[in-house]
This record gives structure tokens, C-alpha cells and sequence, in this order.
């Protein structure tokens, strides 16, 4: 069996490349979650980049400072993990770009 440095390096140059173009496509990709049944809303980047807030008026009405700051709380987390599951499943899109070997595990 001949081992083939030169196509490994290639291989492995081609997935840095792919996994840069991912990177930066999910700077682009954004998820939404709310919290409250939607009174708070919160936006981040697929690299989990916070890019907005949007809190109901309705919410603000009614004064209440630790409860808006709660729901704003739990919107953010449920942003980082839809960020984190769509990061996860466009970098699965890789792991057919490894050869097969027993015992691997890269995490993808």
C-alpha cells in the first residue's frame, strides 16, 4: 500500500479551505429565539454573535425589571444553542471529506 503524502496535504488544505467558507457563511446566517411566548426576542449570528434584542412593549409596560431581564436571559441562551446546532450541522457537512479511521472521533 502506498502512502500518499502529497494527496493528504491536498485533502487536508481542501478542508481548511471548506471549513474558512463555512465560517465565514455563518457569520451571514442568522437564528432567532424569543422567550415569554415572544415578549423578548433575541438574533446572533451562526458564529454566535449577538446582533439583536427586541423586547414587546407590552412586556415593558408592566415595569416588571427582573422578569424582562429573566426572559432576556433565556432568549439569548436559546439563540446559542439554535447558533451552536446550525454551526455544528453546516460543519458536519465536512466529515465526508475524512477518510475512514477506526477510532477517529474529530467531534463532527
Amino acid at each position: 500500500m502506498k502512502f500518499d503524502i502529497q494527496g493528504m496535504m491536498q485533502q487536508a488544505k481542501k478542508m481548511q479551505d471548506e471549513v474558512e467558507s463555512i465560517k465565514r457563511n455563518l457569520d451571514n446566517m442568522t437564528v432567532t429565539a424569543d422567550s415569554g411566548g415572544g415578549f423578548v426576542s433575541a438574533t446572533m449570528t451562526g458564529n454566535t454573535r449577538l446582533v439583536s434584542i427586541k423586547i414587546s412593549q407590552e412586556i415593558i409596560a408592566q415595569n416588571d425589571i427582573a422578569m424582562i431581564e429573566d426572559l432576556v436571559v433565556a432568549a439569548v441562551n436559546k439563540a446559542i444553542e439554535k447558533a451552536n446546532q446550525l454551526s455544528s450541522d453546516e460543519m458536519s457537512k465536512i466529515k465526508n471529506m475524512l477518510p475512514n479511521i477506526p477510532g477517529l472521533n474529530l467531534g463532527f
